[in-house]
């Protein structure tokens, strides 16, 4: 079976997009704590990796990207309120370009021929999960290690997300259930770090509305 690097969040979408890919892959896991504000999607991040049977997970620490950061957004940002609805202020500069290099380089070395993240047609708002994106990064990443590749060293590798096949965050939930049954509703979306779902930030307005679209009953604990 071919090897697959998923980025992993402990969210909804990531965790379904690992459900979706898992009878296609043999699936490596990474995790990254950059200083967002809820840093409990990494705990989520590890019980899902075991839950669906990853062949290895890393947690990788880049924490220091959130001095980086600085206030230029939400979710890193102490004194920056996280809005109910999509803002621009909830768009972490690059992002995925920092995982999905990481996650890459890793899938390199394993021989790995996909680089997965859980973006989603739902995800417009944000310029690193759109389609166009990717492929740009994806024809990056492969010459950067063109010469391994022509020369039999490594595999050229595919970075792939839902976007891509043009599945909807709710079309993800319907995979995840099948796959994961009731365990879904134990995933992390919320952008505060409480004990449960805030039930009003963007984040977990998004979660409610594609359960809601999907036809499934919603278990998540919320707070409002």
């Amino acid at each position: 079976m071919k090897k697959a690097v998923i980025v992993l969040s402990g969210g909804l979408d990531s965790v379904c997009a690992a459900a979706y890919l898992k009878s296609r892959y043999e699936l490596y896991g990474i995790t990254f704590s950059y200083g967002q504000k809820a840093d409990r999607e990494v705990t989520y991040a590890k019980s899902f990796a075991k839950k669906l049977g990853l062949t290895k997970h890393k947690t990788v620490d880049i924490g220091f990207m959130r001095d980086l950061y600085g206030d230029s957004n939400a979710l890193t940002s102490s004194k920056r309120e996280i809005p109910g609805k999509f803002d621009y202020s909830i768009v972490v500069p690059i992002r995925n370009a920092v995982f999905l290099s990481i996650a890459s380089a890793w899938a390199f070395t394993l021989d790995a021929s996909l680089v997965a993240y859980g973006a989603h047609t739902g995800d417009r708002h944000y310029p690193d999960c759109r389609p166009v994106f990717a492929k740009k990064l994806e024809t990056a990443f492969n010459q950067g290690e063109i010469d391994g590749i022509k020369s039999g060293l490594r595999q050229d590798i595919e970075i792939w997300s839902p976007y891509r096949i043009r599945l909807s965050k709710s079309d993800l939930l319907k995979t995840g259930m099948s796959v994961l049954g009731d365990s879904i509703f134990k995933t992390w979306s919320c952008y505060y770090n409480k004990k449960y779902h805030c039930g009003v930030c963007e984040s977990c307005n998004n979660r409610q509305a594609a359960f809601h679209k999907a036809g499934i009953t919603d278990k998540t604990k919320y707070l409002s």
